[in-house]
């Protein structure tokens, strides 16, 4: 019995390690080999006035406005203006830049946004406004960046009317999220001075969030199994639909647009392919200006014992490149600053077939947990009603075969307590990543506690195959001459009906690497 259930246990383990490989997609990254040269680590600005002003140099007057939309809506914002004395307050005083910032996808509110980068810009001379997004129509699931675009506009438009704001010298300050916003803005609008994007995908949506999950899990230090779940889970088509902007290209936008381009980027942002932006906004655009920033995160901030702050750094550099367009517009060096590593590429995510997707998956999972709550209240109602009866008849009622239940109780369990397990396991390996930490306890013992739940629900499955071999495939046991036919159906259909649950919901686990071979 042990030998045949052991052989019969690694047969199910090997069937479901095979269901899971070639379910598909697989997960394989290109390493990047030929990586970006940095012309030189200072990131000064190449071209800039020494006459430009320079963040601090002026106070910053504060104001709040309200910025009219389209069919009578309105949003917020914060606009701030350097307080200019002497001939810089004259009336006749060449008119100063302006920036208009579009939000990224963590901000909405201009109180709580942009405030160390809008501040230190207007304190080198350079009008700023910040607006709040608009969030009647965004969501997690539904967002529009051509919308975005239209709506952002009308900040454009109210910061061309503020006195003392040139009109034909007001760019953007797009991050994020933002940077696939901000290009559609500047060919509507080809009025546009300039952009400044910080730390932008370049690569769609979809592409960018598969990147950053791979880097995320890899500087956690995850198994190798783990990597299996990104392409089922990016690629899918999510239950319940939406996510259409996740495929939005940019690019088309980038090469349209005339105007020139700062990006930067900081060393430490794990979550965009720094190089390959890089390279991308290079072929895509002209006069583009990059600068790294070491141990900057998304934000362009580094910690300090005090904080996070902004980078020394930043605010001084797109100062003197606003303030010295145009000559700093293609004034070398084009691309300076700290070194960026960039390990693999952000590539299109491979499509699960059509049982990956997401509404399936969830439908799989609900009528699976549905009969594995259906069955023990078929058997344990029926065997209960039986044996009550039977105190009154003397006539023992229908129970399951003997040797059946432990095996069925522990596959039951087993597979529902894997699947829990692992959603416990992504959960937290997920909250270890976004918050860069590394636990060899959560990380490695949690994915050796998943895969042990799993086989303990297989060898339940085995030790079940074998019972029932040995009793025939009789499945119950009437304790009298004469069957209970209906209570025998209904015994039977709650024991296929657990069987049926848990085998659905170890092809599932399978699906998602809960038992590829190796670890």
């Amino acid at each position: 019995m042990f030998f045949r259930t052991v052989a019969t246990s690694a047969a199910i383990l090997v069937a479901l390690a095979v269901t899971g490989a070639v379910a598909g997609p697989a997960w394989e990254p290109e390493p990047v080999t030929n990586h970006l040269d940095v012309s030189t680590t200072s990131t000064a600005i190449g071209g800039a006035s020494p006459d430009a002003g320079q963040p601090g140099d002026h106070e910053v007057r504060e104001t709040p406005v309200t910025i009219p939309l389209a069919d009578g809506l309105e949003v917020g914002g914060l606009l701030r203006e350097p307080v200019l004395t002497g001939p810089d307050a004259a009336d006749d005083a060449p008119g100063r830049p302006g920036i208009v910032f579009v939000h990224g996808a963590g901000t909405g509110k201009a109180a709580d946004a942009f405030t160390l980068a809008a501040t230190a810009l207007a304190s080198a001379g350079i009008t700023t406004l910040v607006p709040d997004k608009r969030l009647d129509n965004y969501s997690t699931r539904h967002r529009d960046y051509e919308q975005m675009a239209r709506d952002y506009a009308f900040s454009v438009r109210f910061l061309r009317d503020v006195p003392g704001v040139d009109p034909d010298d007001v760019g953007l300050y797009a991050e994020s999220e933002g940077a696939w916003v901000s290009p559609v803005m500047m060919v509507d609008d080809p009025r546009l001075a300039f952009q400044v994007l910080v730390s932008a995908p370049v690569v769609p949506p979809r592409q960018q969030a598969a990147y950053a999950v791979d880097n995320y899990l890899r500087n956690t230090d995850v198994p190798a199994g783990v990597f299996r779940a990104i392409p089922r889970a990016v690629g899918m088509k999510v239950p319940g639909g939406g996510f259409e902007y996740a495929d939005f290209d940019v690019r088309p936008w980038l090469r349209e647009q005339q105007d020139p381009i700062l990006a930067v980027f900081g060393t430490n942002d794990a979550s965009m392919p720094l190089e390959q932006g890089t390279r991308e906004l290079l072929a895509d655009a002209d006069d583009v200006t990059v600068r790294f920033y070491e141990r900057a995160n998304h934000g362009i901030n580094v910690e300090t014992p005090a904080g996070l702050v902004l980078h020394p750094d930043f605010a001084r550099d797109v100062a003197d490149w606003v303030l010295g367009l145009p000559a700093t517009a293609s004034a070398p060096p084009q691309v300076a600053g700290a070194q960026p590593e960039q390990l693999y590429l952000a590539a299109p995510v491979p499509q699960p077939h059509w049982y990956g997707d997401g509404d399936w998956l969830v439908g799989v999972v609900v009528t699976a947990s549905g009969l594995l709550v259906l069955g023990p209240l078929l058997v344990g109602g029926t065997v209960l009603t039986g044996r009550l009866a039977g105190r009154r008849s003397g006539r023992p009622g229908v129970r399951l075969g003997q040797g059946l239940r432990g095996p069925l109780t522990w596959l039951g369990v087993g597979s529902v307590a894997t699947l829990l397990g692992l959603g416990a396991y992504l959960g937290a390996v997920a909250r270890l990543a976004l918050d860069y930490e590394k636990n060899a306890w959560v990380v490695q013992g949690g994915w050796i506690a998943v895969r042990l739940l799993g086989i303990v629900a297989v060898v339940a499955a085995a030790l079940l195959v074998g019972r029932l071999r040995d009793r025939r495939m009789s499945l119950v046991e009437t304790g009298g001459p004469e069957p209970r036919r209906v209570a025998v159906a209904v015994v039977s259909t709650g024991f296929w009906a657990i069987v049926l649950g848990s085998a659905t919901l170890l092809v599932t686990l399978a699906y998602w690497g809960a038992y590829q071979l190796g670890i």
